[in-house]
């Protein structure tokens, strides 16, 4: 049968209900698919949708969430594509418009991760199972939340996500609400991913500097050049998925917040 949904673009689609033939464009709900069951339903998902692996090998890769092989996509003839706002163009997401059911996410905060992660349990018949997901994340972070305030964290940060230029998340990003959660204040005031020069992120004071693994790979080697010009700041490596993917990874997340909060106080 069919059935209308409308996405977080406030755009009504229509597709034949339940879905059997998906396209999933971002990594993090691509896992969360997976996670609600939808092994035989994933036809097709991108070069960096990774987790689990096991299951990324047996299906067809569609390009990368910025640069989508269209023709590829429309070989697999999918009956529901799944994207979100920031990961992916906007251009070619409009071009799929076109001929097929696209259904996008538009996620800023923890909330909205959750409001997420139902809807597309709703959207692909796994409401109990998208349900109790959100349940272990909920449960999660209150109790991170909790022990950020009984511990007294309460520190100046800086995460970094590129390097030439470095660029830093900002506000109004997933990020910033995630770092928030978890009793940590942003040093950054602008919204989206500003560039900055080393110089001027020492001028901020932050207590605390975060490498992410993504989207740029910083290493180890990465530590000492920014020590350098921010000695009084603790620099660390961090684990970008834990901070940025807003699926059923949230859930791994609370165990790698736990530990990071335990190393902060």
């Amino acid at each position: 049968m069919q059935r209308s949904f409308t996405d977080q673009l406030n755009r009504e689609i229509l597709i034949n209900y339940p879905p059997k033939r998906i396209v999933s464009l971002v990594p993090s709900q691509t896992e969360l698919l997976l996670e609600l069951g939808l092994d035989q339903e994933i036809i097709g998902l991108t070069k960096f949708c990774i987790h689990p692996i096991e299951k990324f090998a047996e299906r067809t890769k569609i390009g990368g969430t910025k640069k989508l092989n269209i023709q590829l996509i429309r070989d697999l003839n999918p009956d529901l594509i799944i994207g979100n706002k920031e990961e992916n163009e906007q251009s070619q997401i409009e071009e799929l418009m076109e001929d097929y059911p696209v259904w996008m996410s538009d996620i800023y905060t923890l909330e909205d991760a959750k409001k997420t992660i139902a809807q597309i349990g709703e959207l692909v018949d796994r409401q109990p199972e998208a349900s109790y997901l959100n349940h272990l994340i909920s449960a999660g972070f209150n109790d991170l939340q909790t022990l950020a305030v009984q511990n007294g964290i309460n520190k100046k940060v800086a995460y970094l996500i590129w390097k030439k230029p470095y660029m830093l998340a900002g506000r109004d990003t997933f990020i910033d609400n995630i770092l928030a959660l978890n009793g940590l204040s942003n040093v950054i005031k602008e919204k989206r991913y500003p560039e900055i020069e080393l110089n001027e992120l020492a001028k901020l004071k932050p207590d605390l500097i975060f490498l992410s693994s993504e989207p740029y790979p910083f290493k180890e080697a990465h530590l000492e050049e920014i020590r350098a010009v921010v000695p009084e700041a603790k620099v660390m490596l961090v684990d970008g998925e834990m901070f940025s993917w807003y699926g059923s990874r949230l859930v791994k997340a609370v165990q790698y917040l736990f530990q990071l909060q335990k190393e902060l106080y």
